[in-house]
């Protein structure tokens, strides 16, 4: 089947198709699921307490300042809670809005530099991915910051086609919004991608005209400088010394939170990441060799590869860090869509995925069976209580689905794997998230309201799951706790909170999951 002879040459089918993919992945229950610690918990704490104290400039968490990224995302999140009230669908929407943005930017540049159906093609791919799908749908920086650096990008490459002022310096806005989103990874790839582009066409001077542009500079500063400024003056060095070096230069030379890797990392963590496009993928690395010649295709590879060899020589190492280099995939994936043409490459990954869902009540079973530690074992009793019901039935129709989409010979593989990813993204969604969010989180929210409700004062035990602090839209201190106040903690803290208290009695007024509940009796044993 020819690129003229798909249905998404047809200008209302491809937009129908777009905007049906971007409201099931992006704000299908967008706010159903309760925030997951540690990150949407940290992000929107910090949110919660800007709101209540009115401090726009410093976040804090839990009353202690949180360093950890620039001002741009809580500002985003704050105006949405502004307007529609404390809660996940509020928190999450920014980010939501950010990818459908990432979208937008990525079917402009498609149309531009590819054709239409190409355009909406990447846009479909992107939309679909499956980790895509979880940042899109996360209260923290990730979505926001691949906007950005999308944008920055896609100017640079403008600029290199035709240098001319415009694209050089709305890059160094998009730079601008990247860094007081996230820091300096927004400036450090647009300059090291257009370095090497520049340098491979033999364009040095180019670059440095873009590189030394006062304008452009001055439109950067004009944007990060202010709240700078400002936070220095609130909170003193405290951000600088935290974030641009312990986060920043700490982050690439040791690992932080204990988020570390080896070198081959994300050439294992990619076809997981890019699922149910893994197939495409693995054929689209065919093209890399051969692609050097076109411009465009050197310049998407080049992005992508900065980003790959950047990061996995980082002492830090998420897979979201991946989807920096993404963007430029999902668009050499559409271009070269017609060479993907074997549906068992094409296919075989996803129906794996469900495959591996399928049994994941037995593989909790196993991994019941292999370990003693009181958290997880409730975690993973909780997990196998939620995986009941029509669990296992949803998953084995999405499956059907997916055969049959495969089995489809009057779609090309590249329309029925497209397809295919709407099945995915439903299923995500609909089926596997809100169980093991429910899983994980449900109980730390339970556990929040019902101390809310009690108006008791509340401390947490050697537990880190800042979301209880939201959901019990509180400051919940880590101080040793006294009597009558209620303590919130993970059921493996209790036997030694028993020992470092033995003068406080308490009772169990919740337990479900991983989490604890304590009510501290009015007076203390001996006290």
């Amino acid at each position: 089947m020819t690129v003229q002879e798909s249905p998404l040459a047809r200008p209302w089918i491809a937009f129908g198709f777009m905007a049906a993919a971007v409201l099931l992945a992006f704000f299908w229950r967008l706010g159903d699921v309760p925030l997951y610690d540690l990150d949407e918990g940290a992000f929107t704490e910090a949110t919660r307490e800007m709101l209540e104290s009115g401090n726009f400039i410093t976040p804090y968490r839990d009353g202690e300042p949180r360093y950890d990224k620039p001002i741009l995302i809580y500002w985003l999140q704050a105006a949405s809670v502004g307007l529609l009230g404390l809660n996940e669908f509020a928190l999450r929407l920014p980010s939501a809005l950010a990818a459908t943005l990432w979208a937008w930017a990525l079917y402009r540049f498609g149309r531009q530099q590819i054709e239409a159906v190409g355009a909406a093609v990447a846009v479909l791919i992107l939309v679909n991915v499956l980790q895509v799908g979880i940042i899109a749908k996360a209260a923290t920086a990730d979505a926001v910051l691949n906007l950005f650096l999308a944008l920055a990008l896609f100017e640079v490459y403008r600029y290199a086609v035709a240098p001319s002022r415009a694209p050089r310096r709305r890059a160094y806005l998009w730079m601008g919004l990247g860094f007081l989103t996230k820091g300096p990874v927004a400036v450090f790839f647009p300059l090291v991608v257009s370095l090497v582009y520049l340098l491979s066409l033999r364009r040095f001077r180019d670059w440095l005209r873009s590189l030394f542009d006062p304008i452009g500079w001055l439109l950067f500063l004009a944007v990060v400088v202010p709240w700078h400024v400002a936070v220095y003056l609130d909170s003193g060095t405290g951000f600088f010394e935290s974030f641009y070096l312990h986060h920043n230069l700490g982050r690439f030379e040791d690992p932080i939170h204990g988020h570390s890797g080896f070198p081959l990392y994300y050439l294992v963590v990619l076809p997981l990441i890019l699922l149910p496009f893994t197939g495409w993928f693995l054929r689209l690395l065919l093209e890399c060799l051969p692609g050097w010649r076109d411009p465009l295709d050197r310049f998407l590879w080049l992005w992508f590869a900065s980003v790959l060899v950047f990061f996995s020589f980082s002492g830090t190492q998420l897979p979201h860090y991946a989807l920096y280099g993404a963007s430029p995939l999902f668009l050499l994936m559409a271009r070269y869509r017609e060479r993907l043409l074997s549906r068992w490459l094409a296919f075989l990954p996803l129906l794996l995925l469900l495959g591996l869902l399928l049994l994941l009540p037995e593989l909790l079973a196993l991994v019941a069976s292999h370990t003693r530690k009181p958290d997880v074992l409730a975690l993973l009793e909780e997990g196998r209580r939620l995986l009941g019901g029509d669990y296992r039935l949803e998953i084995a129709v999405a499956m059907l689905g997916v055969l049959a989409l495969s089995l489809w010979r009057r779609v090309s593989v590249w329309e029925g794997l497209l397809l295919a990813g709407f099945v995915q993204t439903a299923v995500v969604s609909a089926v596997v998230v809100p169980r093991v969010l429910d899983t994980l989180q449900g109980p730390v929210k339970e556990a929040a309201l019902l101390a809310r409700e009690s108006g008791r004062a509340t401390v947490v035990y050697r537990t880190s799951l800042p979301s209880f602090s939201v959901y019990r839209q509180a400051i919940t201190p880590t101080r040793e706790p006294h009597p009558g106040e209620l303590v919130f903690m993970r059921v493996d803290k209790l036997e030694r909170f028993a020992r470092d208290f033995p003068n406080l009695p308490f009772q169990v007024i919740y337990r479900r999951g991983a989490v604890i509940l304590l009510q501290l009796d009015q007076e203390g044993a001996g006290g």
